[in-house]
């Protein structure tokens, strides 16, 4: 009652209030100084890590300067890519060049690259241009102890050719030429082409298209349907494909003479999976067109060769 008389009452529930209001802010002082805490140390480490990479990237940026500065000027000196008279002529100079025994290297180079010893030999005649010849894998080297002759060749045949020293080069012209009796065949998903051949005349054709639905889903079907229908389709032309390829060798047109099958890299690889088939070579081309027309393409494409002077 006298503190009602007095006005101490409203006094203190005043500051009742006020130390309620007091915690209230202190504990949002203490979780807002806990956040800036946290935001302070993300921030550090935001920070060091955005130090660390800037000196990675300079790093880098760094190594890529010594490598710009140690390729440059690195290029092979000429390159072309050359089939039939131009080829031939090529070869028919290679095949003159004589020198001291054991002056010309001939070797293949394989998707693995050059053995430590061969990339030494190459290495005391080309010095940094040897990695020239890494670029260039798989390949056939010609290189001769002097120098004069350093070049390679990327015959559409695959070549085994250990590193062979000799007086002169190792190259057989069935490597890169079409000669003797031999097939090659043209397979895209909806195509089939193949010729048998005397040298580079053909003697023998047979070719045919599959109906094989576009890439892309029209005429309402679902994309799933789609693809199922499509691959159906590819599956059946990849079996009439086998089966024309069988008739042939039964028929002895394939016996005993070696077989190129060429066109779309996947489409090969299936066919070749699928069946007895073992191809003298494989290749991608890009043959387009009718059958006849695009079997030509790709033996234009198939018998050409790179070849890079280094």
């Amino acid at each position: 009652m006298l503190d009602e008389l007095f006005g101490r009452a409203s006094l203190k529930e005043r500051i009742d209030d006020l130390e309620d209001e007091n915690e209230r802010l202190r504990k949002r002082y203490e979780a807002e100084s806990d956040r800036r805490a946290e935001a302070a140390t993300a921030r550090q480490d935001a920070e060091e890590r955005i130090n660390r990479l800037e000196d990675r990237i300079a790093q880098l940026e760094g190594e890529l300067d010594r490598v710009n500065e140690r390729d440059a000027g690195l290029d092979v000196r000429r390159r072309d890519r050359l089939r039939g008279d131009r080829l031939e002529t090529i070869l028919d100079r290679l095949a003159s060049f004589q020198t001291s025994p054991e002056g010309a290297l001939t070797v293949s180079v394989r998707d693995d690259g050059l053995s430590e010893p061969v990339r030494t030999q190459l290495a005391d005649v080309l010095g940094d241009r040897v990695a020239l010849v890494d670029d260039a894998t798989p390949c056939l080297c010609c290189i001769d102890d002097a120098g004069l002759i350093a070049l390679t060749l990327e015959p559409p045949v695959d070549t085994e050719l250990a590193a062979t020293w000799d007086d002169r080069f190792v190259l057989e012209r069935e490597w890169f030429l079409p000669t003797g009796r031999h097939a090659l065949a043209l397979v895209r998903t909806d195509l089939f082409a193949l010729g048998v051949f005397e040298g580079d005349e053909r003697v023998d054709y047979q070719g045919f298209e599959s109906d094989v639905k576009g890439n892309h889903s029209k005429g309402g079907f679902s994309q799933a349907r789609f693809e199922r229908i499509r691959d159906e389709q590819v599956d059946d032309h990849l079996e009439r494909c086998r089966a024309t390829l069988a008739a042939y060798e039964r028929g002895g047109e394939l016996t005993a003479v070696p077989l190129y099958l060429v066109g779309q890299r996947g489409v090969v690889d299936a066919l070749v999976a699928e069946s007895q088939l073992e191809p003298a070579a494989t290749a991608a081309v890009d043959a387009t067109g009718a059958p006849k027309p695009a079997l030509e393409d790709a033996v234009r494409s198939f018998w050409t060769t790179e070849v890079q002077i280094l």
